[in-house]
């Protein structure tokens, strides 16, 4: 698709709705509406037990990594400049940029999944902080697990627009197209969770030996058909990522759509920097 009738498509406002914005776009932000008030909730109730603590509660500086969490949320501050880029270039009829972006945020979005599900563990097996450990744990739990399941499901999402990016203008509908755009969602999530296993697997080794030849070589060992089927995943990918079959059935005109995904995943960045204040910053605050 070319950007040559660019402005022929207002991408702001809809004169067919009696509100002017279009109706995914009003779905969008009254689910968003209704996720603020849910999160709102889950952070309130955290911060009450907080400023009010229980007996028994772990101390929260002493089981925090903040260097970790630091570096997720950078990660995932990146990813929205990188949704944004991908809004901004769908908008000119910028196909192939747009595909970039979008697994460029797919990647950052893995990352910060990969930290939280390596500091979950950290938490439960070091520093013995569970769901049923404490008040403060469960809190802890309920509110960064439901964050990190939101972040779960717009990396989804990412993935099938991206795939979606990729149907072609003629023959729409077909069986062999439906097929390969299964095949193609197939083999993208068996990759980011040969991925992320891979990654995990490293950090676990790299942290019992240190940074030593032979926490390489255990985890080489341990891991070799999961690094062939990583990139063989990888190789898939390139093939069906390539623009053999024509023109596309995406384009300007669906914009909107990578619009309403891009509020869903600035919501969700959002919402993680209210959380980082007031979950982690918020301990190395004296509170007397």
């Amino acid at each position: 698709m070319s950007s040559a009738h660019a402005g022929a498509i207002d991408h702001h406002h809809d004169p067919s709705t009696s509100t002017g914005i279009p109706n995914k776009k009003l779905l969008m932000w009254a689910f968003l509406a209704s996720d603020c008030m849910f999160f709102g909730s889950l952070i309130a109730t955290h911060l009450v037990y907080r400023l009010n603590p229980i007996e028994g509660n772990a101390n929260a500086v002493e089981v925090f990594n903040l260097e970790l969490t630091s570096f997720s949320t950078f990660i995932l501050l990146m990813s929205s400049l990188m949704m944004a880029l991908s809004v901004a270039a769908i908008q000119k009829g910028q196909i192939k940029p747009m595909r970039r972006c979008l697994l460029t945020t797919i990647f950052f979005g893995l990352i910060f999944l990969g930290c939280q599900v390596y500091e979950f563990a950290h938490f439960v097996h070091e520093k013995d902080l569970t769901l049923s450990s404490s008040v403060f744990g469960s809190t802890f739990y309920v509110l960064t697990g439901t964050h990190g399941t939101h972040v779960a499901i717009g990396v989804f999402w990412l993935m099938l627009m991206y795939v979606r990016s990729f149907h072609p203008a003629a023959g729409v509908g077909s069986a062999a197209i439906a097929l390969r755009s299964f095949a193609h969602v197939a083999i993208l999530l068996i990759a980011t969770v040969l991925s992320m296993y891979l990654t995990l697997d490293l950090v676990h080794e790299v942290q019992k030996l240190g940074y030593t030849g032979a926490a390489l070589g255990t985890f080489l060992g341990h891991n070799v058909a999961a690094l062939i089927g990583t990139l063989g995943s990888f190789g898939a990918l390139i093939a069906l990522g390539r623009d053999t079959n024509g023109p596309v059935a995406f384009g300007e005109a669906n914009a909107i759509d990578v619009e309403s995904m891009g509020l869903y995943w600035h919501f969700v960045d959002i919402v993680w920097i209210v959380i980082f204040t007031a979950v982690y910053l918020v301990e190395y605050v004296p509170l007397h």
